[in-house]
Order: structure tokens, then C-alpha cells, then sequence
């Protein structure tokens, strides 16, 4: 294990799935160990500081975040000489399958995880609840699930139904219920949008011990875009890592989304949506007051034009 700052550049950017997954598997090999998991998984390790994040993470996700198509893990690793095992999946697999539950059964029973001094799972959404099943590997080891579901099996969460077409995907068997996975965990943080009300009731059903709520509102179903827009996305999986994410800590860094035009435009949709002009208008104003930005100072005067004329 290399305790040290890792630097590395394994060029991704512009490759197709085929190519991309060369690509990492040449380069994991290289700094650590690359393994397919059955037909539709891999696992890429780096083998570079004493502690570890694992994280899931799709080849559409990842293609989503920019241009360099790098798993959030390689930054995480660059950024703070962790050591990382990125799940990859090649699609919406939602990370079920046998091949994969053996594969965390041998990281468990060959004492991989006893090698890290601090242990972190982290993902989003499909990936969040398979970071909340998977970490029950790792005893002790800490969570941090965004927008995480907590299963699709309809006798449970027949309330969903935006995944009507993975109903098929078995949630009963082994690693299956997230909420049940996540209580071997030392502390899980579950972030999510309270109005998104299908997240919303699948955040309710983590509510454990060691589980600490963080409410994102307005941020909807791009929570992980967002927070990477605002600039702290990094700093909130830092601090779970070292155990010292809480609710004022979390506030404290969410203090960012002010000073994003992403969240003050995602905000000023949600007021008019709502049918709060006068609301919309002091936000214009505000955005306005601190600097020259043509789509609000264009949206205000709309807005005043709307209102003329009101009671």
C-alpha cells in the first residue's frame, strides 16, 4: 500500500465504452488490480493511501460528470492520496447480481477491508443504495448514499413507479434491502431533496441509529450535479471520510449554493413554479444586487410586467 499523494492521468476522455473499459483496466492493473464481475460489472482498484473509498458508478453517470469521463473515485484519489475500488457498471444494473455478491463475500473473507484504517462507501441513487448493501462487508465502515433507493422489489416500494421496467431485478436475495445492509455501518449520511417525494420516501426508510439526514431542497434529482456545481461536493465526501460530516458541517458547506448561478436559477424556476412572484422578484433583486447577470436582470422585468396591475 502506498501511503502517498497519487497523481495520475489515465485519459479517458472521448473513449467509447469498449476502449474506455480497456483503458481502466490497463491503468487499474497498473496502480492496483482490475476484475470483471460477471457479465456486466468490473471492479478497478488503486492500491494508494490507508484509507479506502468504494465507490458504484455507472459508464452513463460517469460519461454525465464532464468531459474527462474519470470515475469520481481517480479524483478523490489525486486529491487526497486515498486508496479507492470503483464498482463500474456498464449500464442500469442497479448493481444486483450473484457474481457481485461473490465477489464482496472474498473482499470480506480475504480481509481486504482490515487493511484500511477509515473505510468510506459512497454513490448516487442506484449507486447510493448499493454503497448503503454493499458496506455491510465492511463492518464499521462509514456511508454517504445520495438520493440512495432502498429497494424496487413492488411488495415494498410498489409506490415508485419510475423503475417499472427493473421490477425483474431481484431485491430479496442476498445484499438486498438497503436499509437492513447499512446498520453494520459506524455512521451513514442520507442525502436527499424532501420534495422529491419518491426520494423522499426512500430516504424515510433509512432512518436508523447511525443515520444522519441531509435535506437538499430544490436540488431534485440532481443532487450529485449540484453539489458539484456549488464546489463542495469533494469536501462533503472528505469530510465523511474522517467521521466529521453532521448536519452543521453540511450547512456550513451547502452556504456555497448561494453563490451558484446553477442553484439560483434552479430556485427561481421552483418559486414561479409555485406560484410565489413577489418571492421570484426578491431573488432577482438579490442575484442582481451582487452582480450583472443578463438572464435575471431579463427574467425581473418580466416578472414586473406580470405584476402590474396586481391587487
Amino acid at each position: 500500500m502506498k501511503d502517498v499523494m497519487t497523481d495520475f492521468e489515465p485519459a479517458l476522455a472521448g473513449l467509447g465504452l469498449d476502449d474506455w473499459l480497456d483503458r481502466i483496466e490497463e491503468f487499474a492493473t497498473e496502480h492496483g488490480r482490475f476484475e470483471d464481475i460477471g457479465a456486466d460489472h468490473a471492479a478497478a482498484f488503486i492500491d494508494a493511501g490507508s484509507s479506502l473509498i468504494v465507490t458504484f458508478e455507472s459508464y452513463p453517470e460517469i460519461c454525465q460528470h464532464g468531459q474527462d469521463r474519470e470515475p469520481r473515485a481517480f479524483s478523490l484519489v489525486r486529491r487526497n492520496g486515498w486508496s479507492c475500488l470503483t464498482i463500474l457498471s456498464e449500464g442500469p444494473s442497479w448493481f444486483r447480481d450473484p457474481a457481485l455478491y461473490e465477489y464482496f463475500d472474498a473482499l470480506q473473507d480475504d480481509g481486504f477491508f482490515d487493511r484500511f484504517e477509515n473505510i468510506l462507501f459512497f454513490g448516487t441513487h442506484a449507486g447510493g443504495y448499493a454503497a448503503a448493501a454493499y458496506s455491510v462487508a465492511a463492518p464499521g465502515a462509514r456511508v454517504l448514499a445520495l438520493r440512495p433507493v432502498a429497494s424496487l422489489d413492488p411488495r415494498v416500494t410498489g409506490w415508485d413507479q419510475r423503475y417499472r421496467e427493473n421490477r425483474r431485478i431481484s431485491f430479496t436475495d442476498r445484499y438486498g434491502f438497503g436499509p437492513d445492509m447499512i446498520e453494520a455501518a459506524s455512521e451513514a449520511w442520507i442525502v436527499f431533496d424532501p420534495a422529491s417525494l419518491e426520494d423522499a420516501a426512500h430516504a424515510a426508510l433509512y432512518r436508523r441509529p447511525n443515520v444522519t439526514f441531509l435535506p437538499t431542497p430544490y436540488l431534485g434529482r440532481q443532487v450529485d450535479g449540484a453539489l458539484a456545481a456549488f464546489g463542495i461536493l469533494p469536501r462533503v465526501i472528505e469530510a465523511a471520510m474522517r467521521g466529521g460530516l453532521d448536519t452543521l458541517e453540511f450547512a456550513r458547506l451547502y452556504r456555497n449554493r448561494r453563490k451558484s448561478q446553477f442553484y439560483l436559477r434552479t430556485l427561481l424556476r421552483a418559486l414561479e413554479d409555485a406560484g410565489h412572484p413577489d418571492l421570484a422578484i426578491q431573488l432577482c433583486e438579490y442575484v442582481l444586487a451582487r452582480k450583472d447577470v443578463p438572464a435575471f436582470a431579463q427574467r425581473l422585468d418580466r416578472l414586473r410586467a406580470r405584476n402590474t396591475g396586481r391587487p
